[in-house]
């Protein structure tokens, strides 16, 4: 399979873009660029992303125990460059809070999950993290950054009238 086609036709479909982060053994500070994440269930409350089976980082999230998805607002595609990148200073500069089990929390992100892990999962050249969420918040009128056919974009709630909001039928109707 031509891996280049493929993962082209993979950008034809939009991605919200996260910085993942944790505490590694040693009490550092770990986060990756992730625009894997996913919801899974709402009960429980988990949620999934996937990491590169060569990323240094890979040791740290998996022994954190508690990870953080930080969905970023479209402002922050300087922080998805950052973090997207092999470079040691990663946080410097970046304000941050401690969240559970010493994940870290960026600030001015769209929304941020605080996670246990539930399960570590072999997904072909990637490991799927699996967690639950056990805190989050949220800015709900705050524009998202996302990803698509390999640029940025920006993701406002405001739809043109003539789109309109889809609502989900309940769940008797489904």
């Amino acid at each position: 399979m031509d891996t280049q086609a493929f993962r082209n036709a993979l950008g034809s479909f939009p991605t919200g873009v996260t910085v993942v982060t944790a505490r590694g053994p040693s009490g550092e500070s770990v986060g990756v660029t992730a625009n894997s994440f996913n919801s899974v269930s709402l009960d429980p409350p988990l949620l999934l992303w996937s990491l590169d089976k060569e990323a240094r980082s890979l040791p740290a999230f998996r022994s954190a125990g508690y990870f953080a998805v930080n969905v970023l607002s479209a402002d922050q595609s300087e922080l998805s460059v950052r973090f997207a990148n092999r470079r040691d200073d990663k946080f410097a500069g970046v304000e941050v809070d401690d969240g559970a089990g010493g994940c870290l929390l960026i600030e001015g992100c769209v929304a941020r999950f605080q996670c246990r892990t539930e399960q570590i999962i072999d997904g072909g050249d990637h490991v799927i993290f699996l967690g639950r969420v056990v805190s989050f918040d949220h800015d709900v009128g705050a524009p998202s950054l996302a990803f698509y056919r390999g640029r940025y974009c920006r993701v406002d709630s405001d739809l043109p009238a003539e789109v309109g909001l889809a609502s989900y039928p309940e769940e008797d109707e489904a």
